[in-house]
């Protein structure tokens, strides 16, 4: 056999190995029953909304802050109101700023169904100048799963 037939051969069989090996892992994690399906809590399904199915749900008070007028190299925090008006327990899981100069702060506790809290937004305006415009992605457990607070400030 000559040798470009030969590297031709072990391409096609390197090729129906690996194929071969891709679909039995495939396959193999495709067993029925392994997990507990009442870990998944999601009100929504093809037949339309559960609202039997206890849900926590963030409600902030404002989703957006207007710190005005800054000078340069002043930092700034603002705290947002929310409450979990759903039938579950609330969790933050956590949050992410669009800025490195953005921080937030919040409760790493479970938040009860009827109690609130507060996530605390603090803004570096240092090395900023002109309209500043930054958001903060709250994480969580609730319905929904991620809400949007956003600061504005004019630096000079």
């Amino acid at each position: 056999m000559n040798i470009h037939r030969r590297n031709r051969f072990c391409g096609r069989l390197s090729s129906f190995l690996l194929s071969s090996v891709l679909a039995l892992t495939m396959l193999s994690g495709c067993r029925t029953g392994e997990h507990d399906a009442s870990l998944i809590k999601n009100p929504y399904s093809a037949s339309g909304y559960d609202s039997t199915l206890k849900m926590p749900r963030i409600v902030f008070d404002c989703n957006q802050y207007d710190f005005g007028r800054l000078t340069s190299d002043e930092k700034v925090s603002y705290s947002f109101h929310f409450r979990n008006t759903g039938g579950a327990d609330l969790i933050i899981t956590g949050c992410d700023a669009s800025c490195g100069c953005t921080v937030a702060d919040y409760p790493r506790q479970k938040i009860a169904p009827g109690d609130d809290g507060y996530v605390t937004i603090t803004f570096s305006s240092a090395g900023k100048s002109g309209q500043q415009v930054k958001e903060v992605t709250v994480n969580s457990n609730a319905q929904p799963a991620m809400t949007r607070l956003r600061i504005l400030a004019q630096v000079f």
